[in-house]
């Protein structure tokens, strides 16, 4: 992946992956975080949902805004220019009038996704450190990123294989039979490049 990057710029280590699954079972979907090792190198923009009283721990914690009237305003202009928005379990009643078009851009706090908990602080913490939301699209397939092209290859050897693990581990009760079709990996821009699903699996630690 190092050697057929194409880009001048630092790109991102991209992983795609094909589930053989039905996402239409409620049995058969993916969804789970994972917390990589050296982070994805990406800085992420996130917006708190909490109470005024928690608005400066949420700041201090790496939050790029936080609060509920001046962020729901937004949102309700569609202007929503951040990566992740987070909440606390006793502000998600405020989110109704805007739960559609955030739904919509698959940015509503959801506890599944671990965005919504009532320790903002640690969930805030972990965000900004490299904890990423696995989830499979209408196709079955998941798309994410797990680094990027200036790490080294052994950080980006360890974050794929604790992401490939959370994958393994996160296998929906339904599936039968193969689970995983295919694994590509590639940089920003770059060729494809199909692993072994069967090998790479069987490499991982229990």
């Amino acid at each position: 992946m190092k050697k057929t990057t194409v880009t001048k710029f630092n790109g991102t280590a991209e992983i795609h992956l094909n589930l053989n699954i039905d996402p239409t079972q409620a049995d058969q979907t993916m969804r789970t975080t994972v917390a990589l090792p050296h982070g994805t190198g990406k800085k992420l923009r996130i917006a708190a949902i909490v109470a005024d009283d928690k608005i400066k721990l949420a700041l201090d914690a790496g939050a790029t805004a936080a609060g509920m009237t001046d962020l729901l305003a937004e949102f309700e202009k569609g202007k929503i220019d951040y990566d992740v928005i987070v909440a606390t379990p006793d502000m998600m009643k405020n989110l109704a009038k805007v739960a559609k078009t955030l739904g919509q851009k698959g940015m509503m706090p959801n506890p599944k996704s671990g965005t919504v908990s009532p320790d903002i602080v640690k969930t805030i913490q972990e965000l900004t450190k490299g904890r990423v939301e696995i989830r499979n699209d209408k196709e079955g397939n998941i798309h994410a990123i797990f680094g990027k092209m200036s790490f080294k290859e052994d950080e980006l050897l360890n974050n794929l294989k604790v992401f490939l693990m959370a994958i393994r581990d996160g296998k929906p009760t339904g599936v039968k039979g193969t689970y995983l079709n295919s694994i590509t990996l590639n940089s920003t821009m770059g060729p494809g490049i199909k692993l072994d699903t069967k090998t790479v699996m069987g490499e991982l630690p229990k």
